[in-house]
This record gives C-alpha cells, structure tokens and sequence, in this order.
C-alpha cells in the first residue's frame, strides 16, 4: 500500500486517519474563512436555532415537531399522524428519502457537507470552541504530539463539551415528550423519572464521546451514506472536484518553476483544511463530505499566486474531462417523477382524510345475548379519534333499526354516552346496546347502519351487521 507524507511530527499515515504504525492520526483541519464557508455558515446556525427552537414553538396549538411514542403520535408541522395514518407516514418518509436521493443525484454529498447534523455541530460549535480552549490551529497540533490531553485548557474543553452534550440531549428528548412535561422532569427527581434520566445519561455520553473523541470517524466508519454515494450519483453528478487538467503537474512556487507547471503549486492547503483527512487531488473518495473548506483554501493561494481561482471548485467528474454536460439523465428524470408521485399521493391523502376516525367493533364477550323478555341483544362499539384542534361531541344515531312486523316499542337502544365528547387528538371508544325481538333476524343476521357526526359538519356512516338466533334455541345470558 501507497503511503502519503503527513505534516511533521505525526509520521506518514496509509488512511486519512490512520499512521503507518497504527496510532490514530488526530485531524487538526485548519479553517479556510471563504466565501463558502461563510454560505455554510449561515445555514448551520439557521439549522442549530431550527433544532434548539422547534420544541418551544407552537403551530395551531400544537409542537412544530414531537414524536410521542407513548402515545403512539407524530406531529410536524402542526398535523399529528396518529397510528391509524400508515399511508401518510409511509409517503412522508419515501418523499424524504426520494429527496435525498434527488439531492446526491444533482449536486453531491451536499447533505452532508451542508446540512447532516454531525458535520453542523462538529465544524460550526464543537471545534471552533475546541480550537479558542487549544489555542488554535498550531497550538491544537502542538499539544497532540506533546501527548498534552489533560492540560487545564484541554479539561475545560471536555467540561465544556459536556455541557454542551446535556444540552443537545435535553433538547432531543423534548422532540418526545414535549417541552412541558421535560421541564416538569428537570424539577423533579430522576427517581420519578427513570427511564427519561437514563436517556439522558446514555445520550449526552454518547454526544461526548463522538464530538470529543469520534468525531471525523462517524463520518468514515459508522455512516454508510459515503458507500453509497457510488451508486446515487453519477459522472454527471456535480462534486466537489479537483481540476487536474489544468493543476497538473505539480510544481512547488519557486524562482525556478517550469512555466509548463499547471496552477497547483502543491501547498497542501487543501488536505491541511479538510475535516476528514483527504487529499482532494486524488479524485473523488468515499471519505470527502463535500464541505468545500477546500474550494475556500485553494481560491486563497491561487489570489496570492496570481492565479484564477476555480482550480478545485464544484464541478463534475465529465465537465472536468471536457465532455459535454447533461442536464435529463435517467436519475434526474426518474427520482422527480417518483417524488412527484409520492408528494401528489401524500397530497391527496392528507385532503381526503377525514377531521375524525370511526371504527366499529363488536362487543368483547358473546356476539349476542337473549334477554329475559326474550330479545336479542347486541353490544356495539364505537371508537372515535377527534383530529381537529379543538374538543369535539360527536353524536351517534342508529338507522334501519325499524321494519316490517317490529314496532318501535319492540326497540331499545342504549347508549351511555352520547354525544361522545373527544378532546383533540385523543381518542375515545363507547358502546351502544340495540335489543330487538328474535324475529327481527333473518338467518342470523340485520344489517344497519351506524353514523356519526359533529356540530362542524363531519359525518360519517357505517354499514354493520347485528347477529341474531338463525333458528336454534337462544342463547341465554348467564
């Protein structure tokens, strides 16, 4: 295997973050303050404040974002999914996969070098902060092969860190429980909560951990989205690219440099200032998070050379070998047409759902009873779930009860409550006991129909099946 030269005191190193003689080879990316990290800049802050705000904002009196699983509910953006809603789920979830899939096709690993959390956190709060307690680049790079990990500094960054964690872990919990019942929690004690304080544990460890010692190596090892970056993108696809038609060869900046040399004056800017290691010149890599510090420490030296600027810029791998650019390719037709579809799918279901779910079941015990007057008797019932934002009543009535041969007073129906009231977003069952005489049955069976309605104009109707003696001797009650 091909080793590569690292900068001085950390030995020659055969992966990005891995030495010759198997120590880890900590990255120390030195920042390159360019345009573009100032574009990223600003969306990773908008994202932290997104994250940090979403519990506490409220959207038609209901959290932007929170996962219930006690009570089995999803809400964003104001709407709650309950567990009756597979299809909206499912095309939600597909819609968004789809999306990312859309986004590698056309421009890269924008995801991760613009918007995955890891790399929001680790290059916008974790190791800018890690680099003010080090004393900055050099410093950091210093301490590292002086084996100082336990300086006051270093220790007021893991405490530092820390904090940092607990925050970020309360912050996720909230997206669960919601933010009343979390400040609820964080007056109390854990033994009142447990199993919320053991998450809490558990996960600001492992925030710790991964931004102070995991760090690049979650990209590289854990996260398979760099493996499949092969099969989501193509040549086509624009990158974060090195342009070797006009870098090569490489020549250093000297007074005796071949005016045949290309642009790249071979600096090493561009793997000094990569967060995962990398030597961008060497082609696309699984490793590379196309976060563009590259791009921003390239453009720099070609200005101070004299050079234009662009020698590594977003690209694709066929604009680079001069080949013509082709917008239609069949990942840019396919991946629209099926978000599209699954979106207009989504679409038309959220439009058609109803503002409340009716399921009618039979009675728990025998599908029927004889009473002592003789009449059959049957338990109906009725489970509502109110899905609009405000309390409901929903009114249950019972048609084709009557017929031929039985009077009304030959009818009772039974309901204990009714109008079922429902507050938002929970959901309620009743029963409904309808006695008719035995010869009211044919084989066995009376077909109804069941509604129910609410004083905002929902209505809903269901066909049901009342079961009766088909002959026998009646059953009995107990």
């Amino acid at each position: 295997m091909s080793t590569t030269t690292a900068p001085p005191g950390v030995g020659r190193r055969v992966l990005p973050t891995l030495n010759e003689d198997g120590t880890r080879r900590w990255i120390r990316p030195k920042p390159s303050h360019g345009k573009w990290w100032q574009r990223r800049q600003v969306v990773a802050y908008v994202l932290m404040a997104i994250f940090f705000a979403a519990p506490h904002i409220r959207l038609f009196g209901k959290p932007v974002f929170l996962m219930d699983l006690p009570r089995r509910e999803f809400t964003l953006m104001g709407y709650t999914f309950l567990p009756t809603d597979t299809l909206l789920f499912m095309f939600t979830l597909a819609s968004g996969v789809i999306g990312i899939f859309l986004i590698t096709a056309l421009w890269g690993r924008a995801w991760c070098g613009w918007a995955c959390p890891q790399t929001v956190y680790l290059e916008f709060l974790f190791r800018p902060i890690g680099r003010w307690f080090d004393g900055g680049y050099t410093q950091s790079r210093t301490l590292d092969k002086q084996g100082a990990w336990f300086t006051p500094r270093r220790l007021g960054k893991y405490i530092t860190f820390f904090l940092l964690a607990l925050f970020v872990s309360h912050t996720l919990l909230a997206f669960f429980v919601g933010t009343d019942q979390l400040y609820s929690w964080m007056v109390n004690s854990p033994a009142a909560h447990p199993s919320a304080f053991f998450f809490v544990v558990v996960f600001t460890g492992i925030v710790w951990f991964n931004f102070t010692y995991f760090r690049e190596q979650t990209c590289l090892i854990v996260c398979p989205y760099g493996r499949w970056q092969s099969a989501l993108i193509d040549r086509q696809s624009v990158i974060v690219a090195y342009d070797y038609n006009r870098g090569e060869p490489r020549e250093h900046a000297t007074k005796t440099r071949d005016p045949n040399a290309g642009d790249c004056i071979d600096c090493g800017a561009c793997v000094q200032t990569c967060p995962t290691g990398i030597d961008i010149r060497n082609g696309l890599q699984m490793e590379c998070v196309h976060c563009t510090q590259c791009i921003d420490a390239c453009d720099d030296i070609m200005v101070k050379v004299g050079k234009p600027t662009g020698l590594i810029r977003y690209s694709s791998q066929d604009e680079i070998a001069g080949k013509p650019k082709h917008l239609l390719r069949l990942r840019t037709i396919l991946y629209p047409a099926v978000l599209t579809i699954l979106l207009g799918g989504l679409g038309t279901a959220m439009y058609l759902k109803e503002p409340a779910d009716l399921t009618v079941l039979r009675g728990l015990d025998a599908p029927f009873a004889t009473e002592a007057d003789g009449r059959i008797s049957n338990q109906i019932r009725v489970k509502v779930t109110n899905r609009r934002g405000t309390d409901m009543a929903y009114s249950i009535v019972l048609d084709g009860l009557a017929t031929d041969g039985v009077t009304s007073q030959e009818i009772t129906v039974v309901a204990p409550e009714n109008p079922l009231r429902v507050k938002s977003g929970d959901t309620r069952t009743t029963s409904v006991f309808v006695l008719l005489p035995a010869r009211a049955f044919t084989k066995g069976e009376r077909f109804i129909s069941i509604t129910v309605s609410d004083e905002r104009g929902y209505k809903e109707s269901v066909k049901y099946r009342l079961l009766g003696p088909t002959g026998d001797t009646p059953r009995s009650v107990p």
